[in-house]
């Protein structure tokens, strides 16, 4: 893909992960030789349109700086409490030099393809606004605490997924604003959503799963090996 456009990859990679139950944050924790961090970034690192990598990191974080060295492009910049912490700070390291649209990606997503990844910057680009990548809900839905009390219609259902693809300065803005209103903030989408700025749906692969507890280890692995077997010629 070739676009005019500076593109600057965002990897919050902050969190401890403690529903993993593992010593080592999630995205440090081993997959098929690997770290998931380092699949991940590996992933984004095919992408020969992305400018930079920023992988936003906890101070403290000892594990980042051991790992081996996957790409020039990439760059550590200082996590923050939440993700959208760490968004904001990597995205405001970029200030004096910023790029034109930003790409961020779950530390914990290493099976996105990147077809999808381009499609999804494609169609933004072409719609001159922002997306995210997600998958129609397949499963029937449930609303109640302990107890079902309503069943959701899933007609107009998506599960987010990630990559999520915004201009910079919309994104700076509306996260910055958010923050500072108290907004709980899940995901980008969610703050370009309370900023009133659209927000492209682009269907990507269900298989692009978000390593988060320890049975998603032994479903990663499987479909880890089924993508390498797709690209062996």
């Amino acid at each position: 893909m070739k676009t005019k456009q500076k593109i600057t990859a965002i990897v919050p990679a902050a969190g401890v992960g403690s529903r993993m139950q593992h010593s080592a944050p999630k995205q440090y924790i081993e997959l098929a030789g690997k770290t998931i961090l380092e699949h991940t970034l590996s992933k984004l690192a095919e992408l020969d349109f992305i400018h930079t990598i920023k992988v936003a990191i906890s101070d403290d974080d000892g594990y980042f700086d051991v790992i081996p060295q996957i790409d020039s492009r990439i760059e550590r910049v200082s996590g923050g409490t939440e993700r959208a912490d760490s968004v904001l700070n990597a995205l405001l390291s970029l200030a004096d030099n910023p790029p034109d649209w930003v790409l961020v990606h779950d530390a914990a997503r290493p099976l996105v393809c990147l077809s999808d990844i381009t499609r999804l910057v494609d169609e933004c680009l072409a719609a001159n606004e922002g997306g995210i990548l997600a998958s129609k809900v397949k499963d029937t839905i449930k609303r109640g605490r302990t107890h079902s009390e309503q069943t959701v219609p899933r007609d107009d259902l998506w599960q987010a997924l990630t990559p999520q693809f915004f201009p910079y300065q919309a994104l700076v803005d509306a996260l910055s604003n958010a923050l500072e209103n108290g907004v709980t903030i899940t995901d980008e989408a969610s703050a370009i959503e309370w900023a009133k700025q659209p927000v492209k749906l682009v269907a990507g692969r269900s298989d692009n799963i978000k390593i988060t507890t320890p049975e998603d280890l032994d479903l990663a692995a499987f479909l880890l090996q089924k993508q390498q077997n797709e690209r062996t010629p």
